[in-house]
């Protein structure tokens, strides 16, 4: 059997060191090189032409998603090349985000997982093959999700966090709302990251998250 290239994106050493001692022990693996971050990833992908890329979810320069940026990235301009997402979050959001196009080639592990070498390597010649790996745990979030999928999340909002929340879909400012209600703008400020909290807008840019907030409100408003 052909030895497997793997490139490795980790922006933290301890854990990239670890990493690569694993990769680095089965003889069916050549580490042909490490990242800590989106930009030296695909400048090593570009160079030395992993069969496989482990990466982390988040790394520089921003630390929000490069692990699936990276994972777009290779299915345009590489679509060969296995991916293996590491991460410590069990929220499916990520793992969907990363499957959305297609599972072939892909894999989304958890952290603690890859204190396993035996794992490490199923998954790796798992993405090579085409396949496509899950966390457990991750999978029973994705089962759970759809299970409450029925339920609207706005169902967890307090009647205060509900009135903001429809003050916010008239367009006003945090000032203008608690103006209109009769608090600080600071309570309002707290209503309103609990509720972006509540319906999972707590990764969102600002503006973005009013903005689906709204929507959402207003998906499930009658008439609206």
């Amino acid at each position: 059997m052909a030895t497997i290239r793997v490139a490795l994106a980790e922006d933290h050493v301890l854990l990239r060191e670890g990493i690569s001692r694993l990769v680095s022990s089965d003889d069916g693996f050549e580490l042909v090189g490490t990242a800590s971050d989106l930009p030296g990833l695909l400048a090593l992908i570009t160079e030395q032409e992993p069969d496989v890329v482990i990466t982390d979810i988040r790394m520089p320069p921003s630390g929000t998603n490069e692990g699936i940026q990276a994972a777009e990235w290779l299915r345009e301009h590489r679509p060969d090349t296995g991916v293996v997402v590491l991460s410590q979050y069990v929220a499916p959001g990520y793992a969907v985000a990363l499957l959305e196009h297609g599972s072939a080639g892909r894999a989304y592990l958890l952290k603690e997982q890859v204190a396993s070498v035996d794992e490490l390597a199923r998954a790796i010649r798992t993405v090579a093959a085409g396949g496509s790996v899950i966390a457990p745990r991750v999978v029973d979030e994705l089962v759970r999700a759809r299970s409450q999928r029925h339920q609207s999340p706005l169902a967890g909002l307090t009647p205060r966090e509900s009135e903001i929340l429809a003050e916010m879909a008239q367009g006003k400012s945090n000032a203008a709302i608690a103006a209109a209600l009769t608090v600080t703008e600071r309570a309002v400020e707290k209503h309103t990251n609990s509720i972006f909290a509540k319906l999972g807008l707590s990764e969102e840019k600002d503006v973005n998250r009013r903005v689906k907030a709204v929507l959402l409100f207003l998906s499930e408003v009658p008439g609206g």
